[in-house]
């Protein structure tokens, strides 16, 4: 049993608060932290691991899913470089198609101009 360094009732060990007066015990920062886990002295965002994200975005997803917990700095480095390269890859992607429909398009019609003449 503890004493409340409020009312000095004595209280049950594990009280988070005095039954008596209502005031906080020690007891209350320790059962009501987060359960996150501790941050990792090798944590920190990584421009190499953003990068390779960047050129390939499945590995960055991979990177991001496996990381998220332990390294979360890192992970969203890899996160980050994932969906900049999922967004200039598709970018890059529709101007190809575009690009290469346009010029079959006109040698398309240059070809039919040809044959008619």
């Amino acid at each position: 049993m503890m004493f409340c360094k409020n009312c000095g009732n004595q209280i049950d060990d594990n009280a988070v608060v005095c039954p008596h007066c209502g005031c906080a015990t020690d007891n209350f920062n320790q059962n009501h932290r987060p359960n996150a886990p501790a941050p990792r002295e090798d944590d920190a965002p990584s421009a190499g691991f953003a990068v390779l994200s960047f050129f390939v975005p499945i590995v960055g997803l991979i990177l991001y899913l496996v990381w998220n917990d332990t390294m979360p700095m890192r992970a969203r480095s890899c996160g980050k470089g994932a969906i900049t390269g999922f967004i200039v890859w598709l970018i890059l992607g529709i101007i190809s198609i575009v690009s290469t429909v346009l010029i079959f398009a006109h040698i398309g019609s240059t070809l039919w101009n040809t044959m008619a003449i």
